[in-house]
């Protein structure tokens, strides 16, 4: 075998510029020889074939394609080992997936027909309370106040600070399970009570000292407790104190009044009035959400029954139990009704909703806590004695 024919002709390949076993010697600008290019050693060793460059697959060109696939392991393992196992998975799966999908035509050759579904029975709208609970629990709750207000009103004073009593602990108590803030609850037990007395015995000027020392009281007694949360504590105990006693000694301030318990009755109507045509024209017809964030519940619908609902009552009372009183202007308390009691009862709402509960308390079947009954009759409370007081004066 003549072995020039392993040999590399000038300019072929890329091995070119380097010389073999040929009989013409030196090419002519190739590099000197060193000891690994000696003619004795090139004759015994094989060189390796030349094998010309080779575009990825997928290239213009055949020959070097069909070149690359002739060539050894070497390059067929490494070049072409990642397209063509794809190309070969993918082909693999196609040709097995046809037999499945044969298989599986003959096996179910049409599909089944839907079962018939049974119609859905119309969903009624559910209260989300126990209505005779709540109902039975606002008659009782009903006749103790008229029973207090018509026959002593010390009594009804009793009533009141007792119910200032109780929703400062639930109130204080949600605060302290849910946020860790510790209000006093002596302090403002006691001072709530005589905000109370004081209003009822010396009107505004007597609430507004009480609610002074109450919350300087707040202050000091907080100084027995390590001073870690002293501030929020403080602060949460002043807002307690102005939320709840200071907005019921209103009430009291309009039974001095020689027709207070009119005074008081309207004001207790109009807001149950209130709180309820909202409920029952946003339970039947409520679609547009009011507060969607503070109260999923309350609709526009609702609104415009509570307003509603509150000016004929208002044109009702003010005409008939009020001395001196006229229907337009039990028009324009009844609006200002329903817009303090909403307001209220979205106030109380966003206090529960940062707290993480839906009630202040258990105690009242149907409605909750004590708390839960207050929301809109706090905030509506001055509102009530300051038209009274415009409207028909002090009394």
């Amino acid at each position: 075998m003549n072995d020039s024919s392993w040999g590399s002709p000038p300019g072929a390949g890329p091995h070119a510029g380097y010389w073999g076993p040929t009989d013409q010697g030196p090419v002519q600008g190739a590099a000197p020889a060193g000891p690994a290019y000696d003619a004795p050693e090139a004759q015994q060793t094989r060189p390796m074939p030349i094998v010309p460059d080779v575009p990825a697959y997928g290239g213009d060109q055949d020959d070097d394609r069909g070149a690359a696939r002739l060539s050894g392991p070497l390059f067929r393992d490494e070049t072409f080992r990642d397209t063509t196992s794809r190309d070969a998975t993918f082909r693999d799966e196609t040709t097995s997936a046809q037999p499945r999908a044969a298989a599986s035509q003959t096996q179910n050759p049409e599909p089944m027909p839907d079962a018939p579904q049974p119609a859905s029975a119309p969903q009624k709208k559910s209260a989300g309370r126990d209505l005779g609970a709540a109902i039975g629990v606002g008659v009782g709750l009903g006749v103790v106040i008229v029973a207090s207000l018509f026959v002593v009103k010390a009594v009804f004073v009793g009533v009141i600070a007792v119910a200032v009593v109780v929703g400062l602990w639930e109130l204080t108590s949600r605060l302290e399970e849910r946020k860790g803030i510790r209000a006093p609850l002596v302090p403002l037990a006691v001072g709530g009570a005589a905000m109370v007395v004081a209003g009822y015995v010396r009107d505004a000027e007597g609430a507004w000292v009480a609610m002074a020392l109450t919350a300087l009281a707040v202050l000091v007694w907080r100084m027995t407790e390590p001073p870690e949360g002293y501030l929020k504590d403080v602060t949460a105990g002043v807002f307690a104190a102005f939320y709840v006693p200071f907005l019921a000694t209103f009430v009291a301030m309009m039974l001095t009044a020689d027709d207070g318990p009119q005074r008081v009755l309207t004001f207790l109507l109009l807001t149950v009035v209130s709180d309820t045509g909202a409920y029952a024209v946003g339970w039947r017809f409520g679609k547009h959400k009011l507060a969607p964030r503070i109260s999923p519940g309350k609709t526009r619908e609702g609104l415009l029954g509570a307003v509603s609902f509150a000016m004929v009552a208002g044109a009702l009372c003010m005409q008939f139990l009020i001395d001196d009183g006229t229907w337009w202007q039990g028009l324009l308390l009844g609006l200002a009704v329903a817009a303090s009691a909403t307001l209220g009862d979205l106030g109380e709402s966003m206090i529960k909703r940062d707290l993480g509960i839906k009630d202040m308390g258990t105690l009242l079947p149907g409605h909750g806590g004590i708390m839960d009954r207050l929301d809109s009759l706090l905030p509506t409370a001055p509102v009530v004695w300051l038209l009274l007081v415009l409207f028909v004066g002090s009394g």
